[in-house]
C-alpha cells in the first residue's frame, strides 16, 4: 500500500529541476538552496514568547530580503502600501500590489513549508509585521541571537 502526504493549502513544494529556476536573476538559486534552514522571517524579532515570534520586515526600494522559511502558522499585515515581487522554492516569481493594513494569514501541517524570497520593486520602503506562532506540529527554525531586537539596543 502507498502512502500518499497530504500537504495543507499554503505548503510549497522545493522544484528539484534547476531548470525551473533559469528565469530568475544569476546567483539567487544558489542563495535559495544555502537559506533553506533561514528562520528569520522578518528583519527584526521584536517579540518572543513559547508560543510565538513577532517580526518586523522593513525592505528598501530595490532591495529584497533573503530567503526564509516558514514551517508553522503564521500571518503578517502590511504597515504601508507597497509593490513587492515573491521568489518561491517552486520556482514560480509573482508580483503583488500591497495595501495599508492587508493581512495574510497561512497554515502549515505537519512537514509543511514556505521557501521565499521577497524583494521591494516599488518607490517607498515596504514594512510588514509578522506573527508566527511556533507551537505549532513542526519545530520552529532556529534564529541568532543578532536579529532579536534586545541584541540590537534600541536602534530600530
Amino acid at each position: 500500500m502507498t502512502q500518499t502526504n497530504t500537504h495543507g493549502p499554503d505548503h510549497v513544494e522545493m522544484n528539484p529541476d534547476p531548470a525551473a529556476f533559469d528565469h530568475w536573476p544569476e546567483g539567487m538559486y544558489q542563495e535559495m538552496l544555502g537559506d533553506v534552514d533561514n528562520g528569520c522571517v522578518g528583519s527584526v524579532l521584536v517579540s518572543e514568547t513559547d508560543t510565538m515570534r513577532i517580526w518586523h520586515l522593513r525592505i528598501p526600494p530595490g532591495k529584497r530580503c533573503r530567503f526564509h522559511r516558514h514551517v508553522n502558522r503564521y500571518f503578517w499585515t502590511a504597515v504601508v502600501p507597497g509593490k513587492a515581487r515573491g521568489f518561491f522554492s517552486s520556482g514560480e516569481i509573482r508580483d503583488v500590489d500591497h495595501f495599508q493594513g492587508e493581512t495574510r494569514h497561512f497554515n502549515y501541517g505537519e512537514g509543511d513549508q514556505m521557501l521565499h524570497s521577497v524583494q521591494n520593486i516599488g518607490d517607498s520602503e515596504l514594512i510588514f509585521t509578522t506573527v508566527e506562532f511556533i507551537d505549532g506540529p513542526n519545530a520552529p527554525l532556529p534564529v541568532p541571537d543578532s536579529v532579536r531586537l534586545a541584541a540590537q539596543g534600541n536602534q530600530k
